[in-house]
């Protein structure tokens, strides 16, 4: 078993034990590997409206996602007003080679290219460098209510 230290949502910290399996077994689903891959290649955090209308996937099922990320341990989120923040956990030093891994792989049908450009138009909406103004796809926008 792996052990490492996460950042909780009061930003003590908290030792939990994680096996190899889980953080592999969430890496295997395509989405979450856009996820992170997306904040590896940005080094930035983000918030769920911004990866909605950056991967093109409803919030419910980005949430589903994000939630198996945390409990992988690989990112860790922080509440700011109506806003979550997601951003990648770093330590332990393993980590990094992981996220320099999921960096490399191929990008055969430009997914992660088309995820990026989105993502960068996306974060130029930010005000202050936070999120002001919510899902702006109008594919979700209305599932978001």
């Amino acid at each position: 078993m792996i052990k490492y230290i996460y950042l909780h949502y009061s930003a003590s910290m908290q030792t939990i034990t994680i096996q190899a399996e889980t953080i592999f077994q969430a890496l295997a689903d395509k989405t979450r590997l856009r996820i992170i891959r997306l904040m590896v290649v940005t080094g930035d955090e983000s918030c769920l409206c911004e990866l909605v209308d950056s991967l093109l996937e409803p919030s419910y099922k980005l949430s589903r996602h994000l939630k198996i990320l945390r409990q992988a341990g690989l990112l860790s989120s922080q509440k700011e007003g109506r806003w979550v923040y997601h951003r990648l956990v770093t330590k332990p030093a393993y980590l990094e080679q992981l996220y320099a891994t999921v960096q490399a792989l191929p990008d055969l049908n430009d997914i992660y290219s088309e995820d990026l450009k989105l993502f960068c138009k996306r974060l130029c909406l930010r005000e202050g460098g936070r999120c002001q103004t919510g899902i702006q796809s109008e594919e979700f926008k209305t599932e978001a209510g």
